[in-house]
């Protein structure tokens, strides 16, 4: 039987339309999470972009207010990385992936001879009473450790902990309009004892409802976990089975979204880090391998991202001050008058989001094709 093949711009509405991305939703922030399997969220306030840019009318407190009743939570998670997740998310998430976390543990060079000789056993155990009932952060908790582990370096040691045990960064930090240095809790301690924890092959449909249609590898990337084809044949039955213009075997929900590729794309503007960008091994369904080197800035940045007819066109960047904010709009290509103008709209958009208090916003474009 022949297996049907989806363009890259057929792979791309897609996802984009998994992703509210084609269409703002009405949904409240709390769904959208859940749907998404969390917003990237090392920079503390990128969620609240990364919600702004798919659901109408989206207001901050929205997010901050389930951030403080401990309904979403701030934890490392797929690919090591912080994530804004609902606390029963995170405590789906965090156990299948903390094999990407205890490979962490050592991925620093300075870190593993500093934990040479450790009893890591010890350490977890220790670093859970001394976080029991007070959230510290790695500063508060260093000389804590090092008074128990003489031996060790006092850094390494707090980024161990950090790796090993399911820790939340708690509020203020990630509240909007407010800040502070990353405080840990035990999220067991914080949100609860985990619930009945559901099984990878959950995990997995649930990544393709939003991220689909996706290959093995592409699964692999966003969570960060590896061997995870035998699961992926498991789920066949209840899968539809596609190849991308390059031959790659993709799987998918049967009943999932997938629009016809001449659908319009509105113009967007991404979040920093937005995850949609980074959960994919083949990323071509949203950008060229031209900009693809460009997404990422050499200190490890990714900036907002444009999209326009849905694939990047550019970066973007906020600028304030106690009078002015302004979008500043740098185009990697060519795009016409009317997506400019869309363009133009949309960042004006953004600013009575981000500065609504704010006397003059403006839009800038810069050429850097």
């Amino acid at each position: 039987m022949t297996v049907p093949v989806l363009t890259d711009r057929a792979l791309g509405r897609a996802t984009l339309a998994r992703q509210h991305l084609l269409r703002r939703s009405s949904t409240d922030a709390l769904s959208m999470i859940e749907h998404l399997l969390g917003l990237q969220a090392q920079a503390p306030l990128a969620p609240y972009f990364a919600l702004w840019t798919r659901i109408r009318n989206f207001r901050p407190d929205a997010l901050s207010d389930l951030m403080e009743s401990r309904a979403v939570v701030r934890i490392a998670l797929m690919r090591g990385t912080v994530f804004a997740v609902s606390g029963a998310d995170a405590h789906a998430l965090r156990p299948w992936v903390q094999p990407v976390l205890d490979r962490g543990v050592d991925a620093n060079k300075a870190h593993r001879i500093g934990l040479v000789g450790l009893d890591r056993s010890a350490l977890v155990s220790i670093a859970r009473a001394l976080l029991a009932g007070t959230p510290m952060s790695q500063a508060e908790l260093r000389p804590l450790l090092a008074e128990r582990f003489p031996q060790q370096d006092p850094t390494a040691l707090a980024h161990a902990v950090r790796c090993l045990l399911p820790l939340v960064q708690v509020p203020p930090r990630g509240l909007w309009g407010r800040s502070g240095q990353p405080r840990l809790a035990h999220l067991d301690e914080y949100v609860g004892p985990p619930p009945a924890l559901p099984g990878p092959d959950r995990l997995i449909l649930r990544y393709l409802a939003a991220f689909g249609p996706a290959s093995v590898k592409d699964v692999q990337t966003w969570c960060g976990l590896t061997r995870l084809a035998e699961i992926v044949d498991r789920l066949r039955p209840q899968l539809v089975v596609f190849r991308d213009e390059r031959g790659t075997e993709l799987f998918d929900l049967p009943d999932a979204p997938r629009p016809d590729p001449s659908a319009t794309a509105p113009v967007r503007i991404l979040a920093p880090f937005d995850n949609v960008l980074l959960s994919h091994a083949d990323r071509t369904r949203f950008v060229s391998e031209e900009h693809r080197k460009r997404i990422m800035a050499e200190n490890g940045i990714i900036a907002p991202l444009l999209l326009v007819g849905g694939t990047v066109a550019g970066s973007a960047r906020v600028i304030t001050d106690r009078t002015t904010a302004a979008v500043e709009m740098t185009l990697w290509r060519t795009v016409t008058a009317s997506a400019r103008s869309a363009l133009e709209a949309e960042g004006m958009r953004l600013l009575n989001f981000a500065a609504p208090d704010v006397d003059t916003h403006d839009v800038r474009f810069v050429d850097d094709r």
